[in-house]
């Protein structure tokens, strides 16, 4: 059971993290220049993003079968 765990918390955490990252790239794709680019909201959203990405984990990953 413990190996099952674990196996869920690494790919949650691995789409989660890919998850942010693709949420910070087009967060700072809307600003026209790097010097335009809101950080605040960039992270804001991307930390936001990677929070709901592993709420919606926990309703199940098909790559480990669990939940």
């Amino acid at each position: 059971m413990k190996e099952k765990r674990l196996k869920w918390i690494k790919a949650a955490a691995v789409r989660a993290l890919k998850t942010v990252a693709q949420t910070a790239v087009a967060a700072i794709g809307t600003s026209a220049v790097l010097s335009a680019v809101d950080w605040r909201m960039v992270i804001s959203a991307s930390l936001l993003a990677g929070l709901l990405s592993l709420l919606t984990s926990a309703a199940g990953l098909p790559e480990t079968k669990i939940g």
